[in-house]
């Protein structure tokens, strides 16, 4: 058993695992990661099982040590910068945390949720099946809450990793977030065939006011057809609500079980971590596609995590004077070929 210390978290800090599936009947969210995509590359990264405990960071970052031993950490962010005792990392990337170091993770100017999975299993106790933590309830997670400074996340068969940072290198979660892809209904024909046209044609502003439960659209007003209720019925993750005021709803992880606004386009699964990650005031536009196509995206996402992830060494581009003068060389003073000369 070892140690993942947490130092500083932000607010959103919270450990999720694949989610509590099965009790949508009962009215238990299923919670679990908001970008499964970069969640389970991450776990991919340390050899975990793809829906192993890992945590999700939000905007408002995270900062962990190893007081014990040494662990084995992937890092998978899109956007988010992060330092190991201050030197620069990818935004993606594999390590080896060892005690006396820190790894600090922020935000930055585009992403809005990062992952770090252990080399190992984050041993918390599973409630309803899973570890998933639902701030709302209280479930899962550390005693159903946030993560904060001085928690402490005990690891079970921890391992080390491989050393120095390498970068990941997964071009798959290089998406472009500006068209999110939509199969239509279950509750379409609530709508006439030029709202729903307009729909998938207008511009859609994401809204800052979005969080785990729901990403709110701003933009011109739908109008319903049939009104704007229905008998509430269950919802998926990423079911596109319509209410009164016409303005599109989307249901995220921590969405409640069922909703009484009729539904007309669901986001498909790969592109749920594509909207997750759009910051507030962001503009997007929605295009269907057919089920058949959904899956073959299902399955393109899947065969991309089934080999190791491809990495590289990560290089040190920044010398500072302190550094030079540690190798005995001057900073700015060069061989003549593009190299560093060393002074005698």
């Amino acid at each position: 058993m070892s140690i993942l210390a947490i130092e500083a978290a932000g607010p959103g800090v919270t450990v999720q695992d694949g989610g509590r599936r099965g009790f949508l009947r009962f009215g238990i969210t299923a919670a679990g990661p908001m970008d499964p995509l970069m969640f389970r590359t991450a776990n991919r990264a340390v050899g975990n099982a793809l829906d192993a405990t890992a945590i999700e960071i939000s905007t408002g970052g995270l900062t962990v040590s190893a007081p014990e031993d040494p662990l084995g950490l992937a890092l998978v962010s899109a956007g988010f910068r992060a330092s190991l005792d201050g030197e620069a990392l990818p935004e993606a990337c594999a390590l080896t945390l060892e005690p006396g170091r820190t790894l600090a993770v922020r935000a930055g100017s585009t992403g809005a949720w990062g992952y770090l999975a252990v080399a190992g299993a984050i041993d918390l106790p599973a409630i309803l099946g899973s570890t998933a933590t639902h701030t709302r309830s209280h479930l899962g997670g550390l005693d159903g809450r946030g993560l904060r400074a001085g928690d402490r996340l005990a690891v079970r068969a921890p391992r080390a990793g491989e050393g120095a940072p390498q970068r990941l290198l997964a071009p798959w979660l290089a998406r472009d977030p500006a068209t999110i892809r939509v199969v239509p209904g279950p509750q379409d024909d609530y709508f006439t065939p030029d709202q729903i046209a307009a729909f998938l044609e207008r511009p859609w502003t994401v809204s800052p006011r979005g969080d785990r439960m729901a990403c709110f659209l701003d933009g011109t007003p739908l109008s319903h057809a049939r009104g704007h209720d229905i008998v509430s019925d269950g919802v998926a993750m990423g079911a596109i609500q319509v209410p009164g005021n016409g303005l599109p709803i989307v249901l995220m992880a921590d969405r409640q079980s069922t909703g009484g606004y009729p539904k007309i386009a669901t986001v498909i699964g790969p592109d749920l971590g594509r909207l997750a990650q759009v910051q507030g005031g962001t503009t997007i536009r929605f295009a269907a596609v057919t089920v058949a196509e959904a899956v073959a995206a299902r399955r393109a996402e899947a065969e991309a995590l089934k080999p190791d992830i491809p990495r590289e060494p990560v290089l040190r581009t920044e010398f500072p004077a302190e550094f030079l003068l540690g190798l005995n060389l001057v900073s700015g003073v060069t061989d003549g070929h593009g190299g560093l000369a060393r002074v005698a």
